[in-house]
């Protein structure tokens, strides 16, 4: 990924993780192994933990702790309602920018084609 990329991302990985939560419950491990699987291979397990960890604070997901084979109990993470509320937001506001980029992409293009 260029840095142009890593950037926008940064803005909308939470988005993306709430979405992988509303079609099920997850650990960190699941949630980036399944952005790799979907293309995003350069995602650090960290920085979903650390996502994770903010959404948790703000009450977007409930935690359970579940045992596991090796090491401590693994935190499973579930969309909650508020976390639903605001994934819904967040798609309000995808569409927003991505119809208006579009817009002005289309607008903007044919002025500059065959410079």
């Amino acid at each position: 990924m260029g840095r142009q990329t890593t950037e926008m991302l940064k803005g909308t990985l939470e988005g993306i993780v709430l979405m992988i939560l509303a079609v099920r419950p997850a650990h960190g491990y699941e949630i980036t192994t399944q952005l790799r699987e979907a293309g995003f291979t350069d995602i650090a397990e960290g920085t979903v933990y650390a996502l994770l960890v903010r959404v948790e604070q703000r009450g977007l997901v409930d935690v359970t702790k579940v045992p596991s084979e090796k090491g401590p109990p693994r935190k499973v993470f579930t969309l909650n309602a508020s976390g639903d509320r605001h994934l819904q937001e967040f798609w309000q506001n995808w569409r927003f920018l991505a119809d208006r980029i579009e817009r002005l992409h289309r607008d903007i293009t044919p002025q500059h084609e065959g410079e």
